[in-house]
């Protein structure tokens, strides 16, 4: 490939200086605009309707509430967003797009915003195309649906343009960048990152929930609306109370609890070096339950190193090798080629001159080139032992050919000879050892109950023995022989991968592939976990949903454990926000229809939301145990088990309110009580649930213990002075906090069989 006109590297920087960077600036968003966005859905319209309801009857202190809910929710969300976005951007950042560049006499790497025009740059198969090019030598076949549409490729060669984000499906290619960044004809270089804005399941899954709760509260208010209908009870005073029985069901903090903590997974594990281009896939990793795992660069080292020459006839070691040297090359930097062309430069052999060379090409299954030998045109192939044995007509390699592969070789033939007279010169063996923590790797992933399952491009003697060595179970199966009990699917091509991933969500579960290849993108879309491995192309890189940036799986075993710690603490807020739905809901309605009036006023449940909402955010940061199993929902457990626990706190609402009754209390004295009662038994109830075990199985998070001491003192503090409610005396402040205190330890006996039974659904 020519690599003579390359630039200096001085020269680059002064076109850097004088083009710009090899990007095009986006638009800047209008922060203000996006912050009014969070005013502009159903749950901030339900209280700008009954805020607009409160200035209208003139009940100031509901409207002053009702505003400051909406503008905390409001500065809430917006502030997580987007510091969810910042660190997404940050951890995007790290997957550039590089470029192959020639400069000052040797190639290099450097990230594509860093090209300018004139420069040298060489790509290969996967590769995004960096800047606009105009090839000088070699073929390929490139995609340019990013920019035309057009779903079938077309083939390049010297003196013809690639336009920037194409991608090359076949061959490789040098060039010299025409234009850059703006001035370039796609604009800019396309990441093709996957941004975190698509709903995870969960998110679904908790919103359908939430639907049903609002369902619920519409039969209670209707009751009520009937029940003020015959009472003739004044419709200025239920209508607010309605709403805000509404209100009171909706997760408003739900979007920023989510966003908050898979953000702040997301940034500890790229600290692990796993970068999350898809927050949902944090959640997914929580339920994944089969990882299928390419073998080289991932269970291997991914350094081929030639162990065994074997020359057939009177072809001596040398020849054999410096014919292999000649079908190779650096520039391609396939591991084949490089393991090759090392151990010439051991060996110190010449290699000749060439005239051409054609790369590896995955439908041929070989590289050739051809040169001059006295004169005389020859072709010299390397490639798969079948392909090269076909065109020579050999014979006898095979029991050869099958013994290297029983060690857990890769398997090569040359072939070298006059164009009409070629020769099968013998076979190379080149070993991938594997990655000394990948055993200890398998084990763990198979303790978190995930199925490993090899992929490999190996024939079935290689991938039985390089399993062996790892310790993998199952039976080892051929191609698209797809059954449950493969632990190894050998021979499998690219394309195999994706209908492996289909076959296996038709089984029911949730899969996660590996892969590096443009090949792989499929696949890695397809999977519920798309992992692209520390060597994989930008396109597969594009496709992820996870980036490795460290060789081997251990990245997969944190992004798991991580997972089922988001589970866990969405579960908690998931089962948190019933309970409390079920307990508020009832405790309203029935009071109101048992007892003919209000338990406790709309502004008290407004303030309700505030301290239920300060409390739940904080459970992202809390302290909590992955499951030793991929975690699954059961949304009929989880009802069942939530409407248990609401019970009880309704019997113990209901208590309260008996209790200040009988006490002699009066009415408005009595609705503070109740406030405090829902107030402190919403805050028990999030310690309550929070941990599957008895409730000091765990300490809670720092966040969550001050947002609940917080919450405490704050009431405790508007009732005793009587701010917002009518005044309590410390004393029933106090005695209330000990018996919530008290109730919750009796509740949790009650707990513990039901979480269980919740955890192994």
């Amino acid at each position: 490939m020519a690599a003579a006109l390359g630039l200096s590297e001085a020269e680059a920087q002064r076109r850097l200086v004088q083009y710009g960077p090899n990007a095009v600036r986006e638009p800047k968003r209008r922060l203000w605009l996006l912050f009014l966005k969070k005013f502009w859905a159903v749950v901030p319209w339900m209280l700008e309707f009954t805020l607009v309801l409160e200035l209208i009857l003139e009940k100031w202190a509901g409207a002053v509430v009702i505003g400051l809910l909406l503008l905390f929710n409001a500065i809430l969300s917006f502030r997580q967003e987007h510091k969810a976005e910042d660190a997404l951007h940050a951890l995007k950042q790290r997957l550039h797009i590089m470029a192959h560049v020639y400069r000052d006499g040797q190639w290099r790497n450097i990230a594509a915003r860093d090209l300018v025009p004139g420069d040298q740059v060489h790509v290969r198969m996967g590769d995004i195309v960096p800047a606009d090019m105009t090839l000088t030598d070699g073929q390929i076949l490139v995609d340019q649906s990013a920019l035309t549409g057009e779903s079938m490729p077309v083939d390049r060669a010297a003196a013809s343009v690639v336009y920037s984000a194409s991608v090359v499906r076949r061959g490789e290619a040098s060039g010299t960048i025409a234009a850059t960044g703006a001035q370039s004809y796609f604009g800019k270089t396309a990441e093709l990152v996957r941004t975190a804005g698509s709903k995870s399941h969960l998110e679904e899954l908790v919103l359908g929930i939430v639907r049903y709760l609002i369902i619920l509260d519409a039969f209670l208010v209707a009751a009520i609306l009937i029940y003020a209908t015959v009472t003739r009870m004044p419709l200025v005073e239920i209508l607010p109370f309605a709403l805000i029985l509404f209100v009171a069901s909706v997760p408003v903090a739900l979007p920023a609890t989510f966003t908050l903590a898979t953000a702040m997974a997301s940034l500890g594990l790229a600290k692990r070096g796993v970068l999350v281009t898809r927050l949902a896939a944090i959640e997914d990793a929580a339920a994944m339950s089969d990882l299928c795992s390419d073998k080289t660069g991932t269970l291997t080292q991914n350094q081929l190193t030639l162990t065994a020459i074997r020359p057939f006839g009177d072809v001596t070691e040398d020849h054999l090798l410096s014919m292999a040297a000649v079908a190779s090359d650096e520039a391609t930097q396939d591991p084949l080629d490089l393991a090759v062309l090392g151990a010439v430069r051991t060996r110190t052999l010449q290699i000749p001159q060439r005239a051409g060379f054609t790369p590896f090409d995955p439908a041929t299954k070989r590289s050739e080139a051809t040169l001059q030998v006295d004169g005389v045109p020859w072709r010299a192939m390397k490639g798969a032992p079948q392909i090269i044995a076909a065109l020579t007509k050999a014979d006898g390699w095979e029991a050869v050919s099958k013994d290297l592969a029983s060690q857990g070789a890769r398997v090569l033939a040359v072939a070298a000879g006059p164009v009409e007279a070629l020769q099968f010169l013998g076979l190379l063996a080149l070993a991938d050892p594997i990655r000394t923590d990948a055993p200890q790797t398998l084990q763990i992933l198979e303790r978190l109950g995930v199925r490993v399952r090899m992929v490999t491009g190996d024939n079935v003697v290689t991938a039985r023995a390089v399993a062996k060595e790892l310790g993998l179970a199952g039976l080892i199966c051929e191609h698209t022989d797809f059954r449950e009990a493969c632990g190894v699917y050998a021979g499998v091509f690219p394309e195999d991968k994706f209908h492996l991933v289909q076959w296996l969500q038709k089984q029911r579960k949730i899969v996660g592939m590996t892969g590096d290849g443009v090949n792989d993108a499929p696949a890695l879309k397809q999977a519920e976990v798309g992992i692209a491995v520390e060597s994989a192309t930008d396109v597969a890189k594009a496709a992820a949903s996870l980036v490795l940036t460290k060789p081997g799986l251990s990245g997969v075993a944190d992004t798991i454990e991580t997972g089922r710690r988001v589970y866990q603490r969405l579960l908690t807020y998931t089962l948190n926000k019933i309970v409390k739905t079920f307990q508020v809901a009832l405790f309203l309605s029935f009071g109101l229809l048992i007892f003919r009036h209000f338990v406790t006023t709309p502004l008290l449940v407004l303030l309700l939301l505030f301290a239920n909402d300060f409390v739940t955010m904080s459970l992202a940061g809390d302290h909590v145990r992955s499951s030793s199993q991929p975690d699954r929902w059961n949304v009929r457990t989880l009802i069942m088990s939530a409407l248990v626990i609401a019970l009880a706190w309704l019997a113990y609402i209901f208590g309260v309110y008996l209790l200040g009754r009988a006490l002699g209390l009066s009415l408005p004295a009595l609705q503070t009580l109740d406030f405090l009662g829902l107030v402190f038994s919403g805050l028990a109830n999030v310690f309550l649930v929070r941990e599957r075990g008895h409730i000091w199985s765990s300490r809670p998070g720092t966040f969550l213990l001050w947002a609940s001491i917080a919450d405490i003192v704050t009431v405790s503090l508007l009732a005793q002075q009587g701010l917002l409610m009518t005044r309590l005396p410390v004393l029933f402040t106090l005695g209330l906090l000990a018996a919530t205190g008290f109730y919750t330890l009796l509740l949790d006996q009650i707990k513990v069989p039901l979480l269980r039974r919740l955890t192994k659904a």
